[in-house]
C-alpha cells in the first residue's frame, strides 16, 4: 500500500507541476468561471493571469486542488470497480499537486531571475577576472621589488666579508643512525 501511495504522491508532484506550467501560458478556463460567478465590474481585468493554481495564494491553491481530486476521486469511485479511491492516497495526492504546484513556481522564478539578471552576471564575472589580473599583476611587481632588494643586501654582504652568523656555515646534523654507528652500537 506504501509503494500505490508513493507512485500516487509523485504523479500528483508531476500533475501539480503540469497544471501549473498549463495555467502560466493560458488561464482561460479560470477566466470562464470568473465570467460566470461575478459581475462585470467584479470581473478579472485582462492583464490578469490568476488562475486557480498560478498566482494563487496557499489556501485557494489547496482548495481548488482539492476540489479537482474530490471530482477524480468521484469519477474513479464510478467507473473503476476498484477501490482505488482510498483516504491516504487522496490525501498524498493532494499534498503532492500543491508541492509540485510550488516547485514549479520556484522554477518559473528563478529561470526568469537567472534570465534577467545573466548578463549582469557576465559583467560581474568580467570585472572579477580584471580586477584578479591587476591584483596578480601588483603582487608580481612587489616580489620583484623584493628579489631585487635581497640581491643587493647580499652583494653588500659578500663584498664586506664580515662573518655572520647566517653566512657561518653549519654542520647538518648527524641523523640517529650514523651517531649509533659512530658509537659502535650497528
Amino acid at each position: 500500500m506504501i509503494t500505490l501511495e508513493l507512485i500516487a504522491f509523485i504523479g500528483s508532484v508531476l500533475f501539480g507541476i503540469l497544471l501549473y506550467w498549463r495555467e502560466s501560458s493560458s488561464n482561460r478556463l479560470y477566466r470562464f468561471f470568473n465570467k460566470l460567478m461575478y459581475s462585470r465590474e467584479l470581473q478579472m481585468k485582462v492583464t490578469d493571469r490568476t488562475g486557480f493554481v498560478y498566482e494563487q495564494r496557499l489556501v485557494l491553491r489547496f482548495i481548488f486542488i482539492t476540489v479537482i481530486y474530490l471530482i477524480l476521486l468521484l469519477v474513479f469511485r464510478f467507473l473503476l470497480p476498484i477501490d482505488l479511491g482510498t483516504v491516504s492516497i487522496f490525501a498524498s495526492g493532494i499534498v503532492g499537486a500543491v508541492i509540485g504546484s510550488y516547485l514549479a513556481s520556484f522554477i518559473f522564478k528563478s529561470s526568469t531571475i537567472i534570465d534577467e539578471q545573466s548578463d549582469s552576471i557576465s559583467d560581474a564575472l568580467k570585472d572579477t577576472f580584471d580586477k584578479g589580473k591587476e591584483l596578480l599583476a601588483d603582487v608580481k611587481d612587489k616580489v620583484e621589488g623584493i628579489d631585487k632588494e635581497l640581491l643587493e643586501a647580499n652583494s653588500k654582504s659578500e663584498s664586506a666579508e664580515v662573518p655572520t652568523e647566517k653566512t657561518q656555515t653549519v654542520q647538518p646534523e648527524k641523523s640517529a643512525r650514523e651517531r649509533l654507528k659512530d658509537k659502535g652500537l650497528l
